[in-house]
Order: C-alpha cells, then structure tokens, then sequence
C-alpha cells in the first residue's frame, strides 16, 4: 500500500466530525450502499462506524508462514467485500500486527479500513516508539485509533496519545481491558480523562460492564468497543457441541445462525458502537458480517435472548 493511497484513506477522515464526517466519511458511504447494514456513531465526531469489526488476537499470529498468511489476507479480503471497517490489533498478539500489514499491501486500498491499535508496555516513555514500530508492521502512516491496552502505563502514555491526536498523527484514542478486570481503575480513569472509545469485554454470558462502565460511557459520551463478544469463542463452540438450534423466534431479528444471535445482543446495548469477534475462517466471518444486517432485539428481545441462552 502507497503513502499516496494511505493519504486518500485518511483524508476523507480527517475532513471532521458532524455533518460534514457524516456525508463524507466511508462509513457514509457503506451504509448508502447496504440500506439495512447498522453503522452507529462515534460520539465525540458523529462519524458512524459499521458495528461489526474484526478481532486479530489469536487468529492472526501465524508468524512467517506463507500459505497461513494468504489465507488470513483472505479473510481481510471478505471482511471489506462485507463493508468492513475496524480492524483490532495490538503489539501483544504476537505476529499479528505483521501480518495484517501483509494483508493490507495485497489489497492494496481498503477504503473503509478503521484501523485501531493499542499501546502495551509499561514503560511510559516508549509511547511513540512503539506507535512509530506499529505504524511500520501494518504500514499505515495515521491509525483512527490507538488506545491503551489494560491501562498498561497509562499516566504516562495518555498525555503523550494527546498530543499525538492534536499533531493528526492518530484520530481517536482510549484505553481498554478485558476478561473483566480492573474495572474500579477503570472507571476512575474514565471519570477524570477525555476519551472517545473505551474497549471491554462484554457478551450475553459476561454482563458486568452493563452495571457501571456502559451507563458511565453513555454519560460521558465515549464510544464502546467490545471484546470477546463470543467469550472467545466458548459460547459459539459450547452451543454447536450441543447441537442447540436457534429459537424460532430468532427470525424476528433476522437471525440465521448462533454468530449472528449472540452479536446483535451484543451491538444492540445502546452504549455499545463495535464488536469485534476474530475468526480464521471466512464462512465465519461472513456469518458474523450478517450480523450487522436487518432488525436488532429490542429491550424485551434481549431479556429473552438472555434467558434462552441461560436456560440450555
């Protein structure tokens, strides 16, 4: 991918927030193409978002590996034909980070891509240098997002994300955690810093953001992403092992498949903006695309959903 391509890429983005990010931004763009595909907004810039991304722990760390690298580029491939937008990695994942940009290059020019990366290490002066290494691995010159993994550092690293955002080099920051952990710190920070997206682990299983951190993210008006949407893909694999069918009443939502039924629980919470389920696999990748398609549970839906799942 050129710099000249990636220019292209972030100035429709960068054109701002509003009006002017609705009319013009990719995002726009996917949902004039796919009439009832569900972008949601980002609420610090209302630029609208597709609320179904795309994971990279685990399934992208296939190292050197030429044949596992075509085939993680073609799942890139289908998640963009999909309309597509972010794209989750972090310098904790291994080789994931190269591995996406290897993808990336074969493409060429993923106009819809949301690129959103995070800060890991716990030294608070290498902020830069390991945004600068990030930056060379997926070989984009501007990420939409760099966000703090698991509060690593974070007093360190969040003024110096600050000033990165006003120089333009990065569009969005936030912080993240998963597996339920630290939330009390997380709060604290969430009450006190100017964020636009906080990532957490939330699915229909694991409920505990729904207590304090979504409402709060609401207030605050902070965007959500959430992680392990498929409790890292237990629920998905425990309900295929029982051979459990969807509920008939699932067609009122317009789903077709587990995949779908347990990501519209999760993008429907009104705090939520992303999920981000990872895959190798690109029937299960378009099968969780579907989800951002047709009618999402409402309020009495998603109770029912919790309680048909709680009950199998």
């Amino acid at each position: 991918m050129n710099s000249s391509s990636l220019t292209r890429r972030t100035a429709l983005k960068l054109l701002g927030g509003g009006t002017t990010a609705l009319a013009l931004s990719p995002w726009h763009a996917v949902a004039a193409s796919t009439a009832d595909a569900v972008a949601k907004a980002i609420p610090s810039t209302g630029e609208r978002l597709p609320v179904i991304g795309m994971g990279t722990w685990r399934t992208f760390n296939v190292g050197r590996d030429p044949v596992l690298r075509d085939a993680r580029t073609e799942v890139l491939r289908a998640f963009f034909d999909e309309g597509g937008g972010m794209i989750d990695n972090s310098p904790m994942y291994g080789s994931a980070q190269e591995v996406v940009g290897y993808g990336l290059r074969k493409l060429g020019e993923p106009s819809t891509l949301f690129a959103a990366e995070k800060i890991w290490t716990e030294d608070g002066t290498k902020t830069r240098e390991q945004a600068a290494q990030t930056s060379a691995r997926w070989g984009v010159e501007t990420f939409d997002l760099l966000q703090i993994h698991n509060l690593a550092a974070w007093q360190e690293h969040l003024p110096v994300l600050r000033t990165m955002k006003e120089e333009g080099k990065i569009r969005y920051l936030g912080i993240t955690t998963s597996h339920g952990s630290r939330h009390a710190a997380f709060e604290q920070v969430m009450k006190t810093e100017p964020l636009d997206f906080i990532q957490v682990t939330y699915n229909l299983m694991h409920r505990q953001v729904e207590q304090r951190l979504l409402p709060l993210a609401a207030d605050r008006g902070i965007a959500v992403i959430a992680n392990r949407p498929f409790d890292g893909g237990t629920l998905v694999k425990g309900l295929k092992s029982k051979n459990v069918r969807l509920p008939g009443w699932a067609e009122e939502i317009d789903c077709t498949t587990w995949a779908d039924f347990l990501l519209k629980f999760v993008v429907s919470h009104p705090a939520l903006t992303c999920a981000i389920p990872a895959t190798s696999n690109v029937e299960h990748l378009r099968e969780n695309m579907a989800a951002r398609l047709g009618r999402m549970p409402d309020a009495a839906t998603r109770e029912r959903m919790i309680r048909h799942v709680e009950g199998i």
